[in-house]
């Protein structure tokens, strides 16, 4: 199917890194199972209680500190370098699709290796934001990682291009998400293709998909890979 799809894309999300060993926090063993993150990872927390927000922030960085893309990753970069994937729609922000070499990636809830300031919108260093460092620019206490908190809207410029691939896409290959989190959840509605779904359980949406692979995410696309190669 995928070689006879003109345009490809794929649509990622937690379940996608858990074989790197990042916790999927929405899945039924997630890590944020005993803390609601509408509270933790918002911009409410950002604003009044800055040191929760910083030590939660911090910890999940640190998780992350080690981890790498896992052969599933890579073998999206390869498809892509193959010219058989045209772009990758992200709702994670660990940044592993980039690291395992693909290209044209829209982190749709941005990336947590980044850091700049809510205040004045500079760039800021990772490890002036886990040393609980003032930004360097405008001396506020208002360094952040680069990511969508509950209560932001999603970047722009990466959720428009993300829709437009999806529009125009023969295929839209959708791996490791619940599709439960608006508006991402309605972006599969958007494509005139086929809709395969890779997901550890089945999920119920209001679209239909044209095949469910169910499983973890790297297996599947190693033993699809072989059909491809």
């Amino acid at each position: 199917m995928i070689k006879d799809s003109g345009i490809t894309v794929i649509l990622t999300g937690a379940g996608m890194d858990t074989e790197s060993n990042i916790p999927d926090f929405r899945g039924r063993d997630g890590w944020w199972k005993n803390i609601d993150p509408r509270q933790v990872a918002s911009i409410y927390t950002f604003d009044r209680d800055y040191p929760l927000f910083h030590e939660f922030y911090s910890m999940r960085i640190k998780i992350l500190e080690g981890v790498e893309p896992h052969e599933g990753h890579y073998i999206l970069a390869d498809l892509e370098k193959k010219g058989l994937i045209d772009s990758i729609a992200t709702q994670n922000v660990s940044g592993l699709h980039s690291r395992a070499g693909s290209n044209n990636v829209y982190e749709l809830h941005g990336n947590i290796r980044t850091i700049r300031c809510n205040q004045c919108n500079n760039e800021g260093k990772l490890e002036d934001f886990l040393a609980g460092k003032d930004c360097s620019f405008c001396n506020n206490k208002a360094l952040r990682p680069n990511v969508v908190l509950f209560g932001e809207a999603l970047p722009m410029d990466a959720w428009s291009r993300a829709e437009e691939d999806i529009k125009k896409s023969q295929l839209l290959i959708i791996i490791g998400t619940s599709l439960e989190v608006y508006p991402v959840s309605y972006l599969p509605i958007l494509t005139k293709g086929k809709i395969v779904l890779i997901n550890n359980e089945d999920v119920n949406a209001n679209y239909e998909f044209d095949i469910k692979l169910i499983g973890k995410a790297g297996e599947i696309l190693k033993e699809l890979d072989k059909y491809i190669a």
